[in-house]
């Protein structure tokens, strides 16, 4: 998962509602804008995704009541994929504590809210709703309020001891330890633990699956992060980078498919760096044993595992970092059919001097080498980016560098951002945010117009082609259509007739926008 930093976004000559500015934003994904049409069929549009979701956020879990549960836990969640992964992980240890899941606020005798750090706007919701859990508190004096995630370790002290609007503040290393924390707020005590394992993964407790299309599934195989790069907080809120045993990820694939699930993603802040022998961080392997060493499990080696092991379930992956996507990751890519042909592949700069800056650990020049092996090897692979403008000391040469990288790998899609520093973060502590707001803004208008352009150029590739789509639901505009997506997670819009969600379809690709690929089925995929 991907956890950049940003604050102020720039609305770029769309109509957007105000509650999508201080997003991420992306080319080419689920939430369709409509530019002004030239002709009916042929619309011109720009698609926005938020790795935070702005319409997940705050939303609440529900799963089915288990016999003998007595008590009502309701659990909101902000932020990140893997956050609303991690709350899975709290509702599945809760369910064999007693809880049930409730969405109405008022029944509820636990409430947890699940956080992030990455945005200044999700700490200020995060607080109003702790102001609301509080006011229904008043009426309920049983009700105990618990904080999650991301947010714990650095507000600890504030929320519980100064402002004293929680009961329980609980790091995301520490969610095992909520039995006994429960039973310390049942007592009338306050109860934190946010110490950040260098072991914990919760491979062996199986998520239960929240809010999902029954089609398409995360796993997660790794957690926290060593990179520090200088504008993310990540690797203070979730710690060092440890792996999770690959046989129960394995498992948990497995279980997926025999649930019907038909592709999954595997998760993790940095999923190429993934590397398993036998647990601990990966810091250390340079002390592992020879044995340890010579059965190590890579992330290429990992991917290999699970293609072989569910030849017919599709593999994505996310979020991969530039220094750790290797050769052997891109050749098991092409030796498999089942792992999808797209790799998000952020990049942050175009200038040599601005990644230096954010210890990225690449150069322009390797980056253009790794776009080069791809291309050769997986010709019709997608790439996605991620973009920064306005980095403390970025100049025009600098932003004019980004813009000729861009224009070199023509994305298909990409997330922008304007930077805003973050606390704690190595950037806020050591470089001034110096670039005024409005160069920050012109610079990231003229990456996203460019990346429409690109996006553009990048759909009208599939005119003509028959591509494998899965079916994961309704199409957003029409209750005749479904909406699937292909080998490059490009959205497919399509009319329905007798397929049904959850089948994989060869549709005929007849139109596009920046952002769809249009078409007809013409029958299911072998």
């Amino acid at each position: 998962m991907v956890c950049l930093t940003t604050d102020t976004i720039l609305a770029f000559k769309l109509r957007i509602h105000p509650k999508y500015i201080d997003c991420h934003i992306v080319i080419n994904r689920d939430l369709i804008l409509s530019l002004p049409t030239q002709r009916k069929l042929r619309r011109s549009t720009v698609v926005m995704e938020k790795e935070i979701n702005e319409s997940l956020q705050g939303s609440t879990l529900v799963l089915d009541k288990k016999d003998g549960n007595s008590r009502k836990l309701y659990i909101e969640s902000y932020g990140c994929q893997m956050n609303f992964s991690d709350s899975e992980i709290v509702a599945s240890i809760l369910s064999k504590e007693g809880f049930d899941t409730t969405t109405n606020l008022e029944d509820a005798d636990l409430v947890l809210v699940n956080t992030c750090s990455i945005r200044e706007k999700a700490e200020t919701t995060v607080r109003k709703r702790l102001e609301k859990f509080n006011a229904v508190k008043k009426g309920r004096p049983h009700m105990k309020v618990g904080v999650l995630g991301c947010m714990a370790e650095r507000l600890k002290s504030k929320f519980l001891e100064e402002e004293k609007i929680v009961d329980m503040v609980v790091g995301p290393d520490a969610y095992k330890d909520l039995p006994n924390l429960i039973a310390e707020i049942d007592e009338g005590r306050n109860a934190v633990n946010v110490i950040l394992s260098k072991e914990e993964t919760y491979g062996d407790v199986a998520p239960v699956r929240l809010n999902t299309n029954g089609v398409t599934a995360f796993v997660s195989i790794t957690r926290g992060c060593d990179n520090m790069c200088t504008f993310c907080v990540v690797p203070f809120t979730r710690g060092r980078e440890r792996s999770r045993d690959p046989q129960s990820i394995l498992k948990e694939v497995n279980e997926l498919w025999d649930q019907g699930f038909k592709e999954i993603t595997l998760l993790g802040q940095n999923v190429d760096s993934y590397l398993w022998y036998g647990g601990g961080l990966k810091k250390d392997f340079d002390r592992a044993t020879e044995m340890q060493k010579a059965t190590a499990v890579n992330f290429a080696r990992l991917l290999q595992l699970v293609a072989e092991a569910q030849p017919r379930m599709r593999i994505r992956f996310s979020t991969s970092n530039p220094q750790d996507m290797t050769m052997d990751v891109i050749e098991t890519m092409a030796n498999y059919k089942n792992i999808c042909n797209y790799i998000h592949l952020p990049v942050q700069s175009g200038s040599n001097r601005i990644l230096k800056a954010m210890n990225r650990q690449h150069t322009r020049e390797e980056y253009f080498t790794m776009i080069d092996n791809i291309r050769e090897l997986i010709p019709d692979c997608a790439i996605s980016m991620d973009m920064i403008t306005g980095f403390p000391t970025e100049t025009e040469e600098d932003h004019q560098d980004t813009l000729s990288l861009m224009e070199y790998v023509k994305y298909d899609f990409g997330f922008m951002f304007a930077y805003s520093e973050r606390p704690g973060t190595m950037a806020a502590r050591k470089l001034e945010d110096d670039i005024p707001e409005a160069v920050k803004k012109r610079r990231l208008q003229e990456v996203i117009e460019l990346q429409q352009k690109h996006s553009h150029y990048r759909t009208r590739q599939h005119l003509g082609k028959t591509e494998e789509v899965l079916i994961e639901g309704d199409s957003r505009k029409s209750s005749e259509h479904w909406m699937g997506r292909n080998s490059q997670n490009t959205v497919v819009v399509f009319p329905k007739e007798s397929y049904k969600v959850g089948d994989f379809v060869n549709v005929k690709i007849e139109d596009c926008t920046s952002a769809t690929l249009l078409g007809t089925a013409v029958g299911y995929a072998s």
